[in-house]
C-alpha cells in the first residue's frame, strides 16, 4: 500500500466515484501584475495566467462549464470512456481570490449553482486571501467540498525574488494557519516547482521540508493536505524564455527530475495527497523541456517512481 493518497482515491472517498475538475475563468488578474506589488507577473507565469486549456473568449461561467463539459465528454468518448457526471469547478488561472469581493462570490455561486457541481476548487496566493474570501469558502466547505490551491513554489526567499513571486514564506505560513484555524474542513494544496533558475538539490528537498512541515504535518486526518510539483517548463512570451534563450539557466532532464522526485517523496509526510508530480505544458508555446511533451510516457514512469 502507498504511504500516499492519489487525487483520485481522494476523491472517490469523498464523492463515491469518479469525479472530473474543470478550469475556469474568474476574470481575475495578480498584484504582481498590476503594479500593487509588482509588474509583469512571475517570470514563468504564460500570457493567460497558466491557465492555457481554458477555453477563451467567454465571461460567462455557466457557458464555461458547458463549454468545459462538452469537452470532457469528447475526451472520453474517444477513449472509449464513461462520464458519471460529478465535477469540481477550478477557478485556475492567475490569482483567483484577487478581486472585488462581491463580484467574485457571484462567479463562485454560480458555478455551484450548476449541474452536477459537487466541488470548487481555487488557485491563489497567500497574500491574497482576504477575511471576508476565507468567511465565505468556509461557510461554503459545510455544504461543498472546496480545495484551496497555494502558490509557494520555493521557500527559497532569493529565489522567490528572482522569480517575481512578490511574497514571502511568512506569507504562505500566516495563510496555512488561517485556513487551519477558520476554515478546517478547506482541503489545501501547496503547488512546487522543481528547476526554477539557481536551485540546488538541497534547495528543492528545503522546499519540500518547509511545506510538509508548515502544510503537512498535523493536518486534519479527515481532509489532508495536499501538494503539487512539476518541473519548471518554459513557455513563449516570458521573462524566463528570455532567460533560458541567453543561457542563465539550464531546464532538468528528466533523469534528474525523477531523481529529485524520488528523494521528495521520502520526505513528504504518509497521507499527504499527491495530486501532481508532472506539468502540462501547452505543446503550441512550450520551448523546453522537451520530454515533458511526450506525457503519456511521463505519466507512465512516474507512477513507478510512485510504487517504489
Amino acid at each position: 500500500m502507498s504511504r500516499f493518497i492519489s487525487t483520485s482515491e481522494f476523491y472517490k472517498k469523498i464523492f463515491g466515484g469518479k469525479v472530473y475538475k474543470i478550469a475556469l475563468d474568474a476574470g481575475c488578474t495578480c498584484p504582481n501584475r498590476d503594479g500593487s506589488k509588482g509588474w509583469g507577473g512571475c517570470i514563468f507565469c504564460s500570457e493567460r495566467g497558466s491557465g492555457d486549456f481554458i477555453p477563451s473568449g467567454e465571461n460567462s461561467i455557466k457557458n464555461q462549464i458547458e463549454k468545459a463539459k462538452l469537452l470532457v465528454h469528447s475526451k472520453l468518448r474517444g477513449r472509449g470512456g464513461k462520464n458519471d457526471g460529478k465535477y469540481i469547478v477550478y477557478f485556475q488561472n492567475f490569482t483567483s481570490t484577487y478581486g472585488n469581493y462581491w463580484e467574485l462570490i457571484k462567479k463562485y455561486d454560480e458555478a455551484l449553482a450548476q449541474p452536477d457541481i459537487v466541488g470548487l476548487a481555487i488557485g491563489t496566493r497567500p497574500d491574497c486571501l482576504g477575511d471576508e474570501i476565507l468567511e465565505y469558502l468556509s461557510a461554503k466547505s459545510e455544504h461543498f467540498f472546496v480545495q484551496l490551491e497555494l502558490g509557494l513554489q520555493t521557500s527559497n526567499e532569493l529565489t522567490g525574488k528572482i522569480i517575481n513571486r512578490c511574497y514571502t514564506n511568512e506569507d504562505y505560513v500566516l495563510a496555512v494557519n488561517r485556513i487551519r484555524n477558520h476554515a478546517p474542513k478547506i482541503h489545501l494544496v501547496t503547488h512546487v516547482i522543481f528547476g526554477l533558475p539557481g536551485e540546488t538539490h538541497d534547495d528543492m528537498m528545503s522546499t519540500i521540508r518547509f511545506v510538509s512541515e508548515k502544510s503537512l504535518l498535523g493536518s486534519n486526518i479527515f481532509c489532508p493536505s495536499g501538494i503539487k510539483i512539476t518541473v519548471l517548463y518554459v513557455v513563449k512570451n516570458t521573462v524566463l524564455a528570455k532567460m533560458y534563450e541567453n543561457g542563465e539557466f539550464d531546464c532538468l532532464e528528466k533523469s534528474e527530475y525523477y531523481e529529485l522526485l524520488k528523494t521528495a517523496l521520502k520526505i513528504l509526510p504518509s497521507g499527504t495527497v499527491i495530486h501532481r508530480l508532472t506539468g502540462d505544458p501547452p505543446k503550441s508555446i512550450l520551448i523546453a523541456p522537451a520530454w515533458t511533451t511526450d506525457k503519456k510516457r511521463v505519466m507512465n514512469e512516474i507512477r513507478k517512481i510512485m510504487s517504489l
